[in-house]
């Protein structure tokens, strides 16, 4: 074993703010090859990757990281380099629990750490784990919601905050918050909650007119200007997110019309889309975040195929659309004068643009066997995703 993939899953508090990343590992296997996992290597290599590789800041910024652990690190058997503040130390499910290892986990709480309990089944015989870590994770997807209950009524009296895991769904998402979880994790806030017989809300509706507006393949820069112009508040963060430290133009923007024909047509109608998508309500601004993140992955990566660029920042922004205007992609897509090939990837991830968000999306979600791009390799698949994890921190932060 040789390549080692890492991801990151956002982990929201009760607010939906993101309040921390799980950093996801396993072996790399391309096209389904078999192989043994060892786990002490894959975390060993994890942690080298993050801590010296690609540096835990750009990894996470200034949130937490949590980073999944096997036995021999718990032992001691294994360093640790870890900053404590920063870092909380996942123990595996299936771990063996006998008296050494719980005497290790107090000596790591001791020592300042946070420990938490991953896919965590709660029986009697686990009270002494579970009295020495502070974060508990129930595996929403692995229990009905009666045991759901069950676990939750027999934890609260032990001093552990819980963290909802693998919540797919806004129903979930209720049935965690009604029941009191202080953390969730997993797609939840990617999986749109539709209302059936209503129609989008008015600030939706405008935005995907605006939407619409942008993507007219036949618009020119003076429309385009005008058309921006006449949002002050869309105009403001516009030139705003031009003149931030993100471009470092020699010279400011000082009107849209100025920054159609100083960055291009494209580039103004990448960011007036970002900045219309950020203004939607009621919604965790991580969503931004990864929205940009697959518009940047997929665009890096057709380059590398000899893809257009522009049509593959616009396959991965527009990936979280029915996320954002709480619809079916398929509604969606029929408001918007979309080129084929794009409606494609997004609908069916049909054609060479489908085939690069479905990579993307196998990465962010850490299905690696699932990755299918043979003559991409697996370092500039790396590359690409913490490029685009640098990338979409520093964009969403300019507006």
């Amino acid at each position: 074993m040789h390549e080692i993939y890492i991801g990151r899953q956002p982990i929201y508090d009760d607010k939906l703010d993101v309040c921390a990343y799980e950093l996801l590992y396993r072996p790399n296997k391309l096209n389904n090859e078999a192989g043994d996992v060892d786990h002490n290597l894959a975390t060993t290599q994890v942690v080298l990757n993050a801590f010296l590789g690609f540096g835990l800041e750009d990894l996470v910024g200034q949130k937490v990281a949590f980073i999944n652990l096997p036995r021999d690190f718990i032992l001691g058997e294994l360093p640790l380099p870890f900053a404590k503040e920063r870092i909380v130390l996942e123990i595996l499910e299936g771990i063996e629990v006998d008296v050494a290892f719980i005497n290790a986990v107090r000596k790591l709480r001791g020592d300042g750490y946070d420990i938490a309990l991953d896919d965590f089944l709660y029986h009697h015989d686990l009270r002494p784990l579970v009295e020495t870590s502070n974060i508990v994770k129930i595996d929403f997807l692995a229990l009905p919601r009666d045991d759901i209950r069950v676990h939750v009524s027999a934890l609260r009296e032990l001093d552990v905050k819980l963290l909802a895991e693998k919540v797919e769904t806004y129903d979930d998402f209720e049935f965690a918050r009604e029941l009191g979880f202080d953390y969730f994790q997993g797609y939840f806030f990617c999986k749109p909650k539709i209302v059936t017989g209503q129609s989008l809300p008015s600030n939706r509706l405008a935005i995907l007119q605006l939407l619409a507006q942008l993507q007219d393949p036949n618009i020119k820069i003076k429309p385009l200007a005008d058309l921006v112009s006449q949002d002050i508040a869309l105009s403001y963060k516009l030139l705003r997110g031009l003149n931030s430290a993100y471009y470092a133009l020699p010279k400011p923007i000082e009107s849209i019309h100025h920054a159609i024909v100083y960055l291009g047509l494209q580039q103004v109608k990448q960011w007036v889309s970002l900045i219309a998508l950020s203004n939607i309500p009621d919604k965790p601004p991580e969503l931004m975040v990864i929205g940009v993140t697959r518009a940047k992955m997929c665009e890096i990566l057709g380059e590398t195929l000899g893809e257009n660029k522009e049509s593959c920042f616009t396959v991965g922004l527009f990936s979280v659309l029915d996320a954002l205007m709480d619809s079916t992609m398929e509604k969606v897509l029929a408001n918007l004068p979309l080129a084929d090939n794009i409606k494609a990837a997004l609908l069916k991830q049909q054609g060479t643009l489908g085939k690069i968000l479905r990579c993307v999306l196998a990465y962010e979600e850490a299905r690696w066997d699932d990755i299918d791009l043979p003559s991409v390799s697996p370092d500039t698949l790396t590359e690409a995703y913490f490029t685009a994890v640098s990338k979409a921190d520093q964009i969403t932060q300019s507006f």
